[in-house]
Formats: C-alpha cells, structure tokens, sequence
C-alpha cells in the first residue's frame, strides 16, 4: 500500500493554511502546519515529511521573498533530499530562480490552481520518495562494502611471520574498499615458510569472493612436505570447479627452506616476481604453467632456485607495473627492475614503502587498480 503523504504547509497567513489543509485533507493526505521558519525547523526535526509546500513571504518580510530564501538555505543544509514547493504573491522570474537553485522542486504561484497544485505536489513526493530510496540503497551499499573490506583485510597477515636469517614485508592496498589482490606468508615451522601472491580478474565485490575462495585452498591445502606443483595442481582444481567461466585467477607459491637458503616456486600465470642477486643480476621466476581457473587439469611444472646472502626477492602484481602516469604511460617492469636495483640495501619494510612511494609519485598517486607486493630480503 502507497503511504499516507505527509505534508508540511508553511504560511503565516491563517486563512491560506486552512484553505490549504482542506484541499489537501479531502485528498487524504496527512497535514502538519508552520506560520514561521522556526516553526518550520521545528516541525521538520520533530517528524520526516514527504513535501514543504511554503511561502516564500513571513511577518518581517512581505514581498521580497528573502526571508524564504534564507529559510530553504536552512532546509537544505538539514535535508537534502525533501520536496520543496514554493509560493507566493510577489513572484517573479529572478525569485523563482534563485529558490531552484536551492534545490525547490517547483513554483506555484497564488492563487493557485487545486488541480495544479495536486498535481506538483503528487509528482514532488514521488520524486522525493525515489531519492531517498536510492540515497537509502547507496548507504546500505556503502556499508556492505565496508564490511566487505573489513572480512577481506581479516584474511591477509595482520603480522607477517618472520624466519631466522630473512627479512619478509607484505602490502596490500586495493583501488576500491575491496579487491582481488591476494598475498600470504604461511611459516610452517622454523626452517620451512611458503611466499604466496595472486590476482583474480576483475574488481569489488565478485572479485573479493573469488579471492577468498583462494586464500581458503591455500590455507587448507599447503605444508611444508608439499611441493609449490603439487599445491598449485590441488588448488587449480578445486578453484576450477567453483569458478565461473570467463574468471581466472593468476597465483605464485614458493616455498623457502630457510637453512639450505632453497627457494621452490611455481607460476601460476603470475607477473613473474623478480629476484635480484647480490651480484645485480637479475632473474624472473616464470616456471609454471597456466591461470587457476583455465584447465582443471594443468599439472604445473617448478623450478628450485639457490639463494645467497644480499638476494632479493620482489613479488607483486600488474597494479604496479600498469600504474599510468598522466600521459597515459605505464610504470612498466624496466622501471621496477631500476627501482628494486636502487633501493637493494634497504630493509624489506622500507624497500617496500620506497618502492610504493615512487610508483605513487609516477602516477600521480592514482592507482588504477589493486596494488600489492611482497618482499624479502636474504640475510646472514
């Protein structure tokens, strides 16, 4: 059932507000009534109404309109989104003007017509119910998306663990309150931890899910005795099959032995994480095979890689390399590979945030999608 309009009438004249609330009230509408702005203000912070039908013109003021003016400012401030219908007696182009720039919904001029006048005031409280209701849709989407982010960021390390010998920092920072970026260092004991990182297609929410899915079949899946092929096989095929067509993910897992300083991986279709020796060599970890998500039945190959005091190791994903600056020119893997080369002596923590800060200060601070890496430093 269509509710009962609530209208507020706003006129110091005491013959007009009845008139009024006679029409109105054959018409089944609910009436409430004001003979000055205060009077107004008060009536609209004690209950919501579904339109103001007001004079522009009160007691100290009766034919400039200015004290109507003033009156509506006032409104607005307070409610944005209620109907407004303005009249007067002394109305003129500039007056009707000036109140639709303050956001009335229309002008009627006395004396009015009653069919008119019904007709301004049915199209006014549908048009405002509409307006709340979307503005009542965007919060309860905005507060889905913050609790969204809120479970997502629960997923990611609140710390990330530490093995003897090595110096690991993670980051993660969506383009919106969510994404699907994914990282994830998991110590299974002192000497064994797996490095992880992935990239779902997409954005928001559908991403988010599919992220999750992920970060909960590494969780349950990986150990220390599993081999980086072996994990990427298992979860390849469960995330297969739950996922939908056209969606892939891009994952990387490496597995450290901390003592032997060994370093196993598998590529998923991954940006290949770059790993820069002591010497300033530099090697991409590309062993794989395909996408999670393409061929449930991928068996991914994996390559084992020796490690020496000094390495680096850079994992991220595409929202640093495809940041643009304001000409359209991305970042790119050459400037990375600079990047990582310039700040090697630097700690894992603050290699991170000097890289992040040179990204951010070539795209102007503007990332055009989720940005996440993941680095670690080889010490004694």
């Amino acid at each position: 059932m269509t509710p009962i309009p609530r209208t507020l009438i706003a006129d110091d004249q005491t013959d007009v507000l009845e008139a009024l609330r006679l029409l109105l009230k054959g018409e089944g509408y609910e009436i409430d009534a004001a003979t000055s702005p205060e009077g107004v203000l008060e009536k609209l912070k004690s209950r919501d109404c579904d339109v103001l039908l007001m004079d522009l013109n009160y007691a100290r003021d009766t034919t400039s309109g200015e004290e109507g003016l003033s009156l509506l400012s006032r409104i607005r401030a307070f409610d944005p989104t209620l109907p407004v219908v303005v009249m007067t007696a002394w109305g003129t182009m500039d007056l009707a003007v000036a109140t639709l720039r303050l956001g009335v919904g229309d002008f009627v001029q006395k004396p009015w017509d009653n069919s008119q006048l019904l007709k301004t005031l049915r199209t006014q409280i549908e048009h405002g119910r509409s307006l709340r209701r979307m503005q009542r849709s965007s919060a309860e989407r905005d507060r889905d998306f913050r609790e969204a982010s809120e479970i997502q960021r629960a997923f990611l390390p609140d710390e990330i663990p530490q093995v003897r010998g090595y110096d690991i920092a993670g980051t993660w920072q969506p383009s919106r309150l969510v994404g699907g970026d994914y990282y994830d260092v998991i110590k299974f004991d002192e000497g064994r931890a797996a490095l992880c990182i992935g990239d779902v297609v997409g954005k928001g929410i559908p991403a988010a899910l599919l992220m999750s899915n992920l970060q909960a079949a590494v969780r349950t899946t990986s150990s220390g005795s599993l081999e980086p092929r072996e994990l990427c096989n298992s979860v390849n095929n469960l995330i297969s099959r739950n996922i939908v067509i056209g969606k892939f993910i891009s994952f990387f897992y490496c597995l450290l032995q901390a003592d032997r300083r060994m370093l196993s991986y598998t590529n998923a279709g991954h940006c290949p994480p770059m790993l820069l020796h002591a010497d300033g060599t530099l090697d991409r970890l590309r062993t794989g095979g395909a996408v999670f998500g393409a061929f449930p039945d991928w068996q991914y190959e994996q390559q084992a890689v020796q490690l020496e005091k000094g390495d680096l190791l850079v994992l991220f994903t595409d929202g640093i390399t495809e940041a643009r600056n304001a000409n359209g020119e991305e970042f790119g893997e050459e400037r990375l590979a600079r990047s990582i080369a310039n700040n090697a002596h630097l700690t894992a923590t603050a290699h991170q945030a000097e890289m992040l800060k040179t990204v951010s200060a070539f795209s102007g601070g503007e990332f055009q999608d989720d940005v996440t890496l993941l680095v670690m430093s080889v010490g004694e």
